[in-house]
């Protein structure tokens, strides 16, 4: 028993099993694709740095599972990131974002192997140089960092 009211409660409910068998459910949910083709709304592209968590990466699992008739297609900005509590393997690699998309049937592209039909044109490397510099041509600081309340 998991509890001692269950436990006191067991003593009341003598004609009854504890905790016999498993009933399985779905928990209801939305998801907003982060973009959609144009000429074609089955195919819902996620922009993905890195998964935060394991449940992160359960979400479009169970989306996919949900709507047979869509692809959920990932765009990993690193693909070779491990993915959050990842063990290490014999041969002290994890397991990596780009891994886990193929082996749970996700396709995943980086922005420089984008399929053309999703793009106006061929991007370059320097296209992706010139969209990571801001007019005044310094680097803007990607990395999110915490401010810490003053105390008065």
């Amino acid at each position: 028993m998991r509890s001692k009211f269950e436990v006191d409660l067991s003593k009341k409910l003598k004609n009854c099993f504890y905790e016999p068998f498993k009933v399985p459910y779905t928990w209801e949910a939305k998801y907003i694709p982060d973009f959609v083709p144009k000429d074609n709304s089955n195919i819902l592209i996620e922009a993905k740095g890195r998964f935060r968590t394991r449940s992160e990466a359960r979400k479009y699992q169970a989306v996919q599972k949900s709507n047979p008739e869509i692809e959920v297609v990932f765009v990993f900005m690193s693909p070779n990131v491990p993915m959050p509590g990842a063990t290490r393997r014999k041969d002290t690699t994890k397991l990596s974002h780009g891994e886990w998309a193929e082996s749970n049937g996700f396709r995943h592209y980086t922005l420089k192997n984008l399929p053309p039909e999703w793009c106006d044109k061929k991007i370059t490397v320097e296209d992706l140089e010139d969209d990571r510099t801001d007019t005044t041509g310094s680097r803007p600081t990607t990395r999110r960092t915490k401010r810490s309340k003053r105390s008065k």
